[in-house]
């Protein structure tokens, strides 16, 4: 498996006056990139369907500690990515299996726990240990400064 380059995008919601997190993936968001498979593999519904996690509505802990896999609200071994596109993570959440290593982290096993019969197994990444680390720190420092 090739490896990715990941970056966390924190953006503001101004529909909800939030600011939420987008993993980006080779510059292009994890929102992009799950409408296009699940729309090119003719999942229904598909496309449109998910936004970023939404730290104020949520217990995550530390982002660090959730984009490790180490999530308090993590269900099972499985890791919300992203939420519904309405902000809300039990409406429509996608998650993914994050396994840590010392040099890797690997994004795999997604799923979409209202539509279990759906096949993610292509949809899968892996990063660099440190790039990894160097784009949670990043991530850690914009939210750190968060009133919200």
């Amino acid at each position: 498996m090739a490896r990715n380059e990941i970056r966390f995008d924190r953006q503001h919601r101004d529909d909800l006056g939030v600011f939420e997190v987008v993993p980006r993936i080779n510059g292009t968001p994890l929102t992009e990139l799950i409408d296009k498979f699940e729309t090119d593999a003719g999942m229904q519904p598909a496309g449109d369907a998910y936004g970023g996690l939404i730290p104020a509505y949520f217990r995550h802990g530390p982002l660090e500690d959730h984009f490790h896999g180490r999530s308090a609200d993590a269900m099972g071994a499985k890791t919300s990515l992203l939420a519904c596109e309405c902000g809300e993570l039990g409406c429509w959440p996608l998650m993914a299996r994050i396994t840590v290593t010392a040099g890797l982290v690997t994004w795999d096993c997604f799923e979409q726990p209202y539509r279990t019969k759906r096949d993610y197994t292509a949809f899968a990444f892996q990063f660099d240990r440190q790039q990894y680390d160097n784009a949670l720190r990043a991530l850690s420092a914009e939210t750190s400064s968060d009133d919200a």
